[in-house]
């Protein structure tokens, strides 16, 4: 912990800068830390699971975003609760330098969100209550190289380059191939994706990932996930999949209340998949909702209660939705804007 908030104190008197630097100079954009606590609940078949129960931390995030000069930028977010045998970047969840070469080509290095379709899989971790097997159990972060190209004013295409989410399983010499396609259109969002990624060194499974949006005005949108998962020699589609659908309403300029589904299915007969294993065949339903009390800064404070029901076969042991699940949980989200408070400290002594 003191590796991280040591260096960190010597970048107050920066960020105090941000307004005064011209335009095309070295500023921060974003310097903030977030976390996540409540009080969590589990049974199964009705037998309350004891160590999943009690109050408890989920997130604690560090994130600092900022730019060298204009069109070069960075972004870098901590796990600081993340704990980890290996090396220090195993708790990093990105960090990457970002150059804008044109107005629609973009170059970028370092560790990145493994390019890989879908509104659940996009959406921060500290957002997201209940989520699918296969979101679970993906390591989505790694280090890369990826392109972008901005093919109109709502279309964007991805290239990446970058090591195979199955490394720790496979070794560090595995890679993933990925495309991903960002559209706005209006009411449509999509985030789709095709992926090629290494589970063993030299055999590759392939995803088709299309994250679907329906915007049906400012306040209700209707998220749709498919997945189809698949290797050689296997049949292609229908085998290995995941769907997740979440309905979400802001009913309230402080209120949001959501609804979610999602199914996660292998009966591909192979050991290829190594995130949703063959033979499961899982359902999960949630329901919850954020309420935000702080008038003019929503996003600081929020609370939220959820819920959610699983069912069906997890062929494994460590999986984390299991057949008669229950699990229940109430706390607080809280950001702590560092940025804009060592600003107010600093008009403040003026």
């Amino acid at each position: 912990m003191k590796k991280i908030i040591l260096p960190l104190l010597f970048l107050a008197p920066l960020a105090t800068k941000a307004q005064e630097t011209e335009s095309n100079g070295p500023k921060i954009n974003q310097f903030y830390v977030e976390t996540r606590f409540g009080y969590e609940g589990m049974n199964i078949d009705g037998d309350a699971i004891n160590d999943a129960t009690g109050f408890k931390g989920q997130y604690l995030n560090f994130r600092i975003d900022g730019q060298i000069v204009n069109g070069l930028t960075y972004s870098y977010r901590q796990r600081l609760n993340k704990n980890t045998n290996a090396t220090f970047f195993d708790a990093t969840d990105w960090i990457h330098l970002d150059w804008q070469a044109t107005k629609r080509w973009g170059i970028s290095a370092g560790k990145q969100v493994v390019g890989i379709g879908g509104y659940e899989y996009d959406r921060a971790p500290i957002d997201l209550y209940y989520c699918s097997e296969f979101w679970n159990n993906i390591p989505c972060y790694q280090f890369g190289l990826s392109t972008n190209f901005k093919a109109s004013d709502k279309d964007l295409l991805q290239l990446q380059l970058c090591n195979s989410p199955f490394r720790s399983w496979a070794g560090n010499n595995t890679y993933a191939f990925n495309l991903q396609w960002y559209g706005t259109h209006g009411w449509y969002e999509s985030m789709w994706s095709v992926n090629m990624l290494e589970y063993a060194r030299g055999k590759w499974i392939n995803y088709i990932a299309l994250g679907n949006r329906f915007n049906f005005n400012d306040k209700i949108h209707l998220d749709v996930d498919m997945m189809n998962r698949a290797s050689s020699g296997q049949s292609f589609l229908f085998k290995d999949f995941s769907v997740m659908t979440e309905l979400s309403a802001q009913v309230h300029d402080a209120v949001r209340v959501f609804g979610k589904y999602t199914y996660d299915q292998n009966k591909s007969g192979t050991d290829a998949d190594l995130l949703v294993l063959d033979g499961t065949q899982l359902n999960l339903v949630s329901l919850g909702l954020e309420a935000a009390p702080v008038k003019n800064h929503r996003d600081m404070v929020r609370i939220f209660a959820a819920g959610a029901y699983s069912w069906g076969d997890n062929t494994n042991p460590e999986g984390t939705m299991q057949d008669k699940q229950l699990r229940l949980e109430a706390g607080i989200k809280f950001k702590a804007d560092l940025l804009k408070g060592i600003q107010r400290i600093v008009n403040y002594k003026k």
